[in-house]
């Protein structure tokens, strides 16, 4: 059981990466820091997009409008360091 829980455990961690580089991006290429035209940084951004835009799409149908402000990514950490927490209390023996 402690086995699978540090899977996902990784999951978790691979998964809040993901959402941090993804935040920073965004912000990085709104400001013209980085450019999507060049090849690179086009690969990683619409992969990041591939990969987290279903998990935001699910979050923004359950959060109000706030006129062009994207608290998804923010819900999406809060949610995945509160699964994060409930793991570790698992593989300590504390149950869920």
């Amino acid at each position: 059981m402690i086995s699978i829980i540090q899977v996902l455990l990784l999951l978790i961690g691979v998964a809040r990466f993901f959402v941090i580089a993804h935040f920073i991006m965004s912000w990085l290429i709104r400001f013209d820091v980085l450019n999507v035209r060049q090849e690179f940084v086009g690969q990683v951004w619409y992969t990041l997009q591939r990969i987290l835009e279903p998990i935001y799409g699910r979050v923004r149908r359950f959060m109000p409008d706030l006129g062009g402000v994207d608290l998804s990514p923010l819900v999406v950490l809060i949610g995945l360091e509160i699964a994060r927490i409930f793991l570790s209390n698992a593989a300590r023996g504390g149950g869920f």
